[in-house]
């Protein structure tokens, strides 16, 4: 399936399942496609053929920025290695759930949460250890006689109450001995996969010549982006700012866009032109000059600028 074609269904998925989503856009290199929010949550989805092709850089700029738009990252591809993935199996880059087309139309729209999960050596599923201790002792059993029936060490029983996972192998064979379920599904928005990266340590700093640097001395806090529609995030006072700086032609290309991602995440848009002086909303953007901007004396200034 073409990237267009794999990114189109996915729009489709997530419009189906009742989410607003944002326009699309073709900037280049990109950390992310789309956001997606529905009534409780906001996606941040990367959309790719290989999820392997997602890099540390990219995974890092999504990760920030759904932190700081308050949503979930999500990474929606169909092979990994030199497989496809598993419907209804969920795998992780770099800290990041990834799924196929499949797993996401069964996730949001016929509300199935996927059961397994992809690990080193192949597919696992997560036992809930309070229900499985509860069924054993139900039966006056052993963590040695469970460990004896099930073909694993008295170790790997009391491991498996206290949250381990395991094979489906061995999953199937605990759901059969006791006849019923043990299994816990995966909530894709809701529980966090492990991180991978310390999101405070990798965040780079602000290079010397952009026009946003003198903002972290009023107490607005700057967080720089690599490949997203917008250079950096600005926040203050609980209040987050998607903006894009640069000259006149590259910034109000972007500045429409900017403003329909900000309206899907319900934040606030701006972007800094370091070429010219005029000042107007491009839609919900505020386009303000570099000369404008280091007159404001304080985020709150800012905030009211915005509110205008």
């Amino acid at each position: 399936m073409s990237q267009d074609r794999q990114l189109q269904l996915v729009i489709s998925v997530m419009i189906t399942a009742g989410f607003e989503v944002s326009e699309r856009f073709t900037l280049r290199p990109r950390s992310f496609d789309l956001i997606a929010r529905d009534d409780g949550t906001l996606l941040v989805i990367k959309v790719v053929s290989h999820i392997d092709s997602v890099s540390e850089e990219v995974a890092f700029d999504i990760e920030l920025i759904s932190r700081l738009l308050g949503g979930v990252p999500l990474i929606v591809g169909e092979r990994a290695r030199d497989a496809e993935l598993e419907r209804g199996a969920v795998y992780v880059r770099y800290g990041i759930y990834a799924i196929s087309p499949s797993t996401l139309y069964d996730y949001f729209v016929e509300k199935i949460p996927p059961l397994v999960y992809a690990s080193p050596g192949g597919l696992y599923v997560n036992i809930n250890g309070d229900v499985l201790r509860e069924l054993r002792e139900k039966r006056n059993m052993s963590l040695g006689d469970l460990g004896s029936v099930l073909g694993v060490s008295r170790r790997t029983i009391s491991k498996y109450e206290s949250g381990m996972g395991t094979t489906l192998d061995v999953a199937i064979r605990i759901e059969e001995f006791f006849d019923t379920g043990v299994v816990e599904s995966i909530d894709l928005v809701r529980h966090e996969p492990p991180r991978a990266m310390d999101g405070e340590k990798k965040e780079t700093g602000v290079h010397p010549q952009s026009p946003m640097e003198f903002l972290e001395q009023i107490g607005v806090r700057l967080h720089t982006l690599h490949g997203a529609p917008f250079q950096a995030l600005l926040t203050f006072d609980k209040h987050t700012i998607l903006t894009g700086y640069g000259p006149s032609q590259k910034v109000v290309k972007r500045a429409a866009l900017i403003g329909n991602l900000s309206q899907i995440a319900k934040k606030h848009a701006m972007c800094v032109l370091t070429d010219s002086s005029r000042e107007k909303k491009i839609g919900r953007t505020l386009v303000i000059s570099e000369k404008r901007l280091h007159k404001i004396e304080d985020g709150f200034e800012l905030l009211d600028l915005l509110g205008e």
